[in-house]
């Protein structure tokens, strides 16, 4: 681990709940800027940067010191979900025919280098929060899979509206979902294979936030004119 983290880690330690609370806070502005059309431009704006700070938040609370191995487990699912989603952008063939907005940031091959991060953000958080139940082996890795499907099934609901991608004719295929899962599946195998611990302060929070974020989003913007 650099020295840079194990300070910053140092810093942090024994202030989680805090650091929960400003995500919370975080969050529940950001509802209120994206159901508002006058402000729902500027936050999305925004996105980058509360993505960005939820990354770096789960790997300053990861249990563990970061091992050479923990890292190149991490940078194969960016590389492989960054890979998977440039060929799908541009070819239909993966998880259907979209195109990813601007809200998201710099991209490459038409994808936002945001995306394999969060594609690891997701499956780390995911798995840290199934881990919390003691569950093992396929069970864990079908129930963490799972999790990552429903969550998603959320987000599609309101990506469009928050400028992160949209689907051609505005239609979600069935294959989105299952290529999903079948990532899903294979990430979260590679985490248990290569014993990645998952323990986390905050990354169960973080994404349980997140995914009350996107359904606060979805329940309410019919509600707010």
């Amino acid at each position: 681990m650099t020295n840079w983290l194990s300070q910053i880690k140092y810093l942090a330690k024994g202030r989680h709940r805090r650091v929960i609370l400003v995500f919370i806070i975080f969050y529940l502005v950001g509802v209120a800027g994206f159901i508002y059309p006058g402000t729902s431009a500027v936050f999305a704006g925004l996105t980058p940067v509360i993505l960005i700070m939820s990354f770096v938040a789960v790997i300053v609370y990861h249990g563990e010191s970061f091992t050479l191995k923990h890292f190149m487990v991490l940078l194969g699912i960016f590389l492989i979900s960054f890979v998977s989603e440039a060929i799908g952008v541009n070819t239909g063939l993966i998880f259907g025919s979209y195109q990813y907005g601007e809200s998201l940031g710099l991209k490459f091959f038409g994808t936002p280098v945001l995306i394999g991060m969060n594609w690891v953000f997701l499956i780390y958080s995911s798995a840290s929060l199934i881990n919390m139940t003691r569950v093992t082996g396929s069970i864990f890795v079908f129930l963490a899979s799972s999790l990552m499907v429903f969550y998603d099934l959320i987000l599609e609901q309101v990506a469009g509206e928050m400028g992160m991608w949209s689907w051609t004719d505005g239609f979600i295929p069935l294959k989105n979902y299952i290529t999903w899962f079948i990532l899903a599946v294979v990430f979260h195998w590679m985490l248990k294979y290569y014993a990645v611990p998952t323990i986390n302060k905050v990354a169960p929070a973080i994404f349980t936030i997140q995914f009350m974020f996107f359904l606060m989003i979805f329940l309410l913007k019919g509600v707010v004119v």
